[in-house]
């Protein structure tokens, strides 16, 4: 396993994230077996990686229950372990967003859910646009001061609203944001008009959710046919990616799969990897096999005409409905 410093802290953290979204009873193509679960769950830790993301929202607890029953016995000192806070919890009335209130108390819940006595990497998991940004950063403030919370992030916002927290935080000698989590991907580099020069800029450690577009980049879907499996049969968010553009990404990462005897998967995992702005992808494998596949993006290198040949297809434009689910 590689490992690297998240964003410009002294934290090191493998080259994979291991996303924990796939964990749970939600969605018909998530693992409903709990004990399947923990099994890829333990082979990661086992393989090297020690950064595991999750959220308060993911199956309404059960990822992150999961999650702690899976670490058990693990050494804590080297988990990095995160998770979210947005979403709704419950019905009525404070059951989502970012006050002090909600954010305090759904800190408590996740640790308890998590079997943990501190959170790595707290992040807000989207923008509240309620709440006073000074509201949040404060309670995120107070997590860090009493212990429960180590560092914070954030994750799919506009980098004027990212931005406005850092200048905040900075202004008030808040915690600073360190992470940023965005979808980012070989089609989906809508983030490159966005929110990643501003990370680059200030030093924020980023961790692309959806590094392989839902599946689309694993070779999992093919032109014309109307998808019957995998997240696609259930997911109108994933329409968006079949263009002719997207269509010819996966062409390119095919071939480059072919040349280097390599899995698609590892070819837009290694592309990713390639990025100088990119920390960590939370890759999100549902079995031990797709874990393995996964793996092997880190023995993948590609060299500056297959970067070129791969990125050519689409040009990055910021779309602020793009992302939001």
């Amino acid at each position: 396993m590689e490992y690297t410093r998240l964003g410009k802290t002294g934290l090191e953290v493998s080259r994979l994230c291991l996303g924990c979204m796939n964990f749970g009873t939600e969605q018909p193509w998530m693992v409903h077996d709990r004990e399947e679960g923990i099994a890829v769950i333990r082979r990661a830790l086992d393989a090297g990686v020690n950064f595991l993301d999750t959220a308060n929202v993911y199956s309404n607890g059960e990822s992150e229950e999961i999650v702690g029953e899976a670490i058990e016995g693990y050494d804590r000192e080297e988990l990095v372990v995160a998770t979210k806070v947005y979403g709704r919890m419950r019905e009525g009335p404070n059951g989502r967003g970012l006050s002090r209130k909600h954010i305090v108390e759904q800190a408590n819940a996740s640790l308890d859910r998590l079997g943990l006595d501190y959170i790595d990497l707290y992040q807000i998991h989207r923008w509240d646009e309620h709440t006073p940004i000074e509201e949040t950063l404060s309670a995120l403030d107070h997590l860090v001061e009493t212990g429960k919370v180590r560092y914070v992030g954030a994750s799919t916002m506009a980098a004027w609203q990212f931005m406005k927290a850092l200048h905040v935080s900075e202004l008030e000698g808040y915690e600073r944001f360190v992470t940023m989590q965005a979808e980012y991907n070989l089609v989906d580099r809508h983030e490159e008009a966005n929110v990643l020069p501003l990370c680059r800029d200030q030093d924020v450690g980023v961790i692309p959710w959806s590094p392989l577009a839902g599946g689309f980049l694993a070779g999992k879907y093919e032109r014309g046919e109307a998808p019957d499996h995998g997240r696609a049969a259930h997911d109108e968010f994933m329409e968006k990616r079949f263009t002719d553009e997207s269509w010819a990404v996966l062409d390119a990462v095919r071939e480059i799969a072919e040349r280097e005897d390599a899995s698609p998967t590892q070819v837009s995992l290694a592309w990713l990897l390639h990025r100088e702005v990119v920390d960590a992808p939370i890759v999100g494998p549902r079995t031990i096999e797709h874990l393995e596949d996964n793996l092997g993006a880190l023995d993948v290198e590609l060299t500056d005409d297959d970067l070129a040949r791969l990125e050519e297809p689409i040009t990055p434009v910021w779309n602020p409905e793009i992302g939001d689910t």
